[in-house]
């Protein structure tokens, strides 16, 4: 495994200023564009694959959140560094994507035709204003796109080749963070009596970076209980009502916890919140 900062992009989607990036400091030099390369310096090859967040949703919170991008890509000529954006809207523009120049020099793997590169990404909720990364707002939250290709340097002093280019490879979920909370009362019950658990369902608001409660329809919650030396179960399923605020009572049977879980949306993470026991006399 080698490490190499990105190489100079002269051409092709990602020459975009965007994603544009300046000569490359491996090894104390490398080329700068010298003018875009001809038709036939311009190999066929493919991008083989963008891996964002080991294949899960990256959910954010109120602070700045680190994931991983694997890109990889493939040319019968070879590939010498990989890039990739994330992105919103139609095209790539500066103020909606989050780029792999913005990530620190990615460790590659090679073969005589192929190169994957690890680059860690971050996601910076709105508050870093004057800061080269995107800011994200409560708006950003939903499905994104991925851009990325493959690079080469050219015998030609100074001059770069994209080998390999996608612009819109596939989609990826940018959501903003969900907690819960449950509180099952009384702890000592009789059988066959009320128990009552209480929760709060809030999420990580990126325009003022604190935790608001929300639900409505989009807040449904489930109940779920383990008896002692058991599996989780759903026993029910509620409603957090505009503050978040869930409740939900059943009858009482055996010993065991309870817990609240919310599945998530499209612009909102997962969230399970802490078990809480019960002693059934």
């Amino acid at each position: 495994m080698r490490m190499r900062a990105p190489i100079a992009v002269v051409s092709g989607v990602l020459a975009l200023s965007a994603l544009t990036v300046p000569s490359a400091q491996a090894d104390g030099g490398g080329p700068s564009p010298s003018g875009a390369p001809s038709a036939s310096d311009v190999a066929t090859g493919k991008l083989t694959g963008i891996i964002v967040n080991g294949g899960a949703d990256v959910v954010v919170g109120t602070s700045v959140k680190k994931f991983s991008v694997e890109v990889s890509a493939w040319d019968e000529g070879g590939v010498e560094q990989t890039a990739a954006a994330l992105y919103q809207g139609l095209y790539l523009t500066s103020k909606t994507l989050i780029t792999s120049y913005e990530a620190r020099p990615a460790p590659c793997e090679y073969t005589a035709t192929s190169a994957t590169c690890r680059f860690v990404f971050e996601a910076h909720p709105k508050s870093h204003s004057g800061s080269s990364h995107l800011d994200l707002q409560n708006k950003h939250a939903g499905v994104w796109k991925t851009a990325g290709g493959g690079f080469r340097e050219l015998d030609a002093p100074g001059r770069t080749v994209v080998v390999a280019e996608d612009i819109h490879y596939s989609d990826v979920s940018v959501k903003r963070a969900a907690k819960l909370t449950a509180d099952a009362s009384p702890e000592s019950v009789r059988r066959g009596a009320d128990v009552t658990v209480k929760g709060t369902l809030t999420r990580a608001n990126w325009d003022t970076h604190r935790y608001d409660g929300f639900g409505g329809g989009a807040g449904k919650v489930k109940l779920q209980f383990k008896e002692t030396g058991g599996a989780w179960q759903t026993v029910k399923t509620v409603s957090a009502d505009s503050r978040g605020k869930v409740k939900a009572t059943v009858k009482a049977s055996v010993d065991g916890s309870y817990r609240l879980t919310y599945g998530g949306s499209t612009t909102t993470g997962k969230a399970t919140s802490p078990a809480d026991a019960i002693d059934v006399r």
